[in-house]
């Protein structure tokens, strides 16, 4: 197909879909409604998946030291800690530190009397946190079979609210597979409901095809300004269905910020915008060519 030839559909599709008026905005409108429907799940999803991981994040692993046990062994303690491929970080809390945190939480009358006769009971602990959220039980019971190397036993207890974070793991799990579902549902939806829409558009124009099949035009020549006007249809209405959500999400952001907590925060915008837009205008160029195409196929078999 030379340069000509493909100028030539170009703007036999651009004229149809101007040419079709109502038929091309009801197309437009069917891309808008189904786009934003699946736009709006997916930023709710993403957004629900970063509460999860928010969460996930909070699941530490608190290593309770003996009492006796000297700095030296805390120090190996800590680095073989470290080693495991599954810790991200680890941070120690002396007593004292521990201390000043029961003072906080439950106030100074709590403390006084430790203070006054010198003595602190709460022993020094490590924090650990592991890169995989769904690996603190795994790391747990490693950290807690280190006293098997030691013959002083220095780990008094290892704590990481079992039972609770087993829960925890498997509902924002749930909440992920169920998004994930959700939007997989609502893109087929959309595509079958877009395609249908175009199918009714091109079946309208069904005696124009017949007409230029009779008088010889071949089905490349007569398929390329329809699958111009679909796809240009379908970009469009995703074009539009970019604007109305990007600038929504944009409002809801700054409404947000004024409540926002830090387990849920929203997703900024600089930091998505590129690739949903990307993702928007690509499922409205898909959307437009393969629901022009499909279509189109029958009404060729004259």
């Amino acid at each position: 197909m030379n340069f000509n030839t493909l100028l030539r559909h170009f703007r036999e599709g651009t004229k149809d879909v101007f040419r079709n008026g109502w038929m091309s905005v009801a197309s437009m409108l069917s891309i808008v409604v189904s786009l934003s429907l699946l736009g709006v799940a997916l930023l709710l999803v993403l957004n629900l998946d970063r509460a999860a991981d928010a969460v996930d994040k909070q699941v530490e692993i608190s290593v309770y030291l003996n009492l006796e046990t000297q700095q030296a062994e805390r120090d190996l303690i800590e680095q073989e800690i470290l080693d495991m491929p599954e810790v991200q970080d680890v941070t120690f809390i002396s007593k004292a530190e521990g201390l000043d945190t029961m003072r906080e939480t439950l106030g100074e009358a709590m403390v006084k009397g430790y203070e006054e006769t010198g003595t602190n009971p709460l022993p020094d602990m490590f924090k650990v946190q592991v890169i995989e959220a769904t690996t603190v039980p795994f790391v747990a019971d490693k950290i807690s079979a280190l006293n098997d190397t030691h013959t002083s036993q220095p780990i008094y207890q290892v704590d990481y609210g079992k039972g609770t974070a087993e829960r925890l793991f498997q509902w924002t799990q749930t909440i992920r597979v169920v998004g994930l579902l959700l939007v997989l549902a609502l893109g087929v939806m959309a595509m079958f409901l877009i395609a249908n829409t175009i199918k009714v558009t091109i079946i309208a124009r069904r005696r124009e095809i017949a007409i230029m099949k009779l008088v010889g035009a071949t089905n490349r020549f007569i398929r390329w300004p329809f699958f111009i006007e679909g796809v240009l249809v379908g970009v469009t209405g995703a074009a539009l269905t970019l604007g109305i959500l990007l600038y929504s999400y944009f409002r809801i952001e700054l409404v947000a910020s004024d409540w926002s907590s830090a387990l849920f925060t929203l997703m900024p915008l600089e930091d998505i915008w590129l690739w949903f837009s990307i993702l928007i205008l690509g499922l409205g160029f898909l959307i437009g060519a393969w629901g022009s195409t499909i279509s189109i196929r029958k009404f060729l078999r004259v």
